[in-house]
This record gives structure tokens, sequence and C-alpha cells, in this order.
């Protein structure tokens, strides 16, 4: 019986203070205000971020913001039917003046943990550190109808739901190629590149790189599943 008047008082006191928090804490520091893209990366933003991927309008939203701030750039898309069925994803064409080898399509929740990624850790590491600002991320794609490790039996890969995105290496204003292929072992950029990855372990679910397996040699898949999984 004590247990359940503790528990009730807590949950009498949260309710209490919400609107208190709601007025009076940063939005980076507070989970129940909506989500920005200049909110630091934390327990509270990761739990946020968790928590658009169930609310869908929440999401596109915070997505809607990031594109008026000047963050990213993408265009909304209907419905895709098949065998791996997507709604409402998005066409990612860049994030401010960062370019993309090429647009990709993206969950919702996968854009907008992209534009963190990007905003706060790839541009001003590389302005930073590498003296160049970063103008192009290169990748092989994101949305794919396929089972995990292209097996024919299994189950369905983060890219069948446009959950995951494949970075294969940055490029910089002076001319500078950086590829997880050549770079990761390679001085100066392995460094950027090591911190880079790093980084982005803050913004999504997993982050597996050339450390996890032969497979992630040549690329960062960065996706949506799991919960800060660095690898």
């Amino acid at each position: 019986m004590k247990v359940l008047i503790g528990l009730g008082g807590m949950l009498l006191l949260a309710l209490l203070i919400a609107p208190w928090l709601q007025k009076t804490l940063p939005s980076a520091w507070n989970p129940f205000a909506p989500l920005n893209v200049t909110d630091a990366p934390g327990w509270i933003t990761r739990y946020k971020l968790k928590r658009l991927q169930a609310d869908p309008d929440a999401c596109m939203a915070a997505l809607q913001r990031a594109r008026e701030g000047g963050y990213i750039r993408f265009s909304r898309v209907g419905s895709v039917e098949g065998n791996c069925p997507l709604a409402g994803p998005v066409r990612v064409q860049g994030f401010g003046e960062v370019s993309l080898s090429s647009s990709f399509l993206a969950s919702c929740p996968l854009a907008l943990s992209t534009t963190l990624f990007i905003a706060q850790d790839a541009k001003p590491l590389a302005a930073a550190e590498l003296g160049s600002p970063l103008v192009r991320v290169d990748h092989v794609g994101s949305y794919a109808c396929r089972n995990i490790y292209h097996r024919a039996k299994g189950r369905l890969s983060e890219h069948a739901t446009a959950d995951a995105l494949d970075v294969t290496g940055f490029r910089l204003k002076d001319g500078r190629q950086i590829t997880v292929q050549k770079a990761w072992q390679q001085r100066p950029e392995s460094h950027w590149l090591r911190q880079v990855f790093q980084r982005s372990c803050a913004w999504y679910g997993n982050s597996l790189g050339p450390d996890y397996n032969r497979a992630h040699a040549t690329h960062f898949h960065l996706g949506m599943r799991g919960f800060g999984v660095c690898r």
C-alpha cells in the first residue's frame, strides 16, 4: 500500500510541475517541449527523437521547423506501395548549404536525426578541425526493399522502411574528399572521421561503422532501430 501511495504521489507531483517545466526550462532540457534542431545531444533529446517515431504529425512539424530555419531541404512524397510500403516519407535534397551525392527517400525520423547530425556535428567539426567547410555528403542510399545483409531469408533491413542511411564519405570546400573506406585508418582525416562517427551515435538508434564488421568497411550505417547502439 505504501508503495502504491508513493507512486501515486510521484505521478501527482509530475503532473503538477509539468506546466512549470514547460514555461521555465530551455527546450533542450525540457522533455515536454517540442524538439528543435538546436537542442543539444543528451538523453532528453534522444527521448524526444524516440517519441517522434510514434507521432508522425509531431515529427513532421519538427521537420518543417528545421526547414524554415534553413537546416534541411526536402519535399513530401506520396505513400509508397508494394512489399515494403512507406507512409508519408520525404525526399531529402540537402542540409542547408550542404549538398548530397543524390537525394534520398527517408522516414521523417531519419530525416530529422540526420539534420541534427549534420548541423551539430559534421559541419562544425569540419570547419574547426579540417579548416574547410563541409559542402557535400556522399551516400549509397536509404530505401531498399530487402532483408538484412541482402539475405534470402531473415528479418527486413532498416532500409526497407527508409529508416537508415549509408554514408560513404564527405567533401570539403577546398576539394578534399574524405571516404570511409580510405580515411578510416589514414591520418589526419581519420581522427576527424572517427569523431564524426562517434558523434552520430547521439542522434541515431544505431550507428555501425568499419570496426563493426567487414560488411561496413566502406560506409557508416546510420539507422533508427535501437537506442544508442554505437559500434
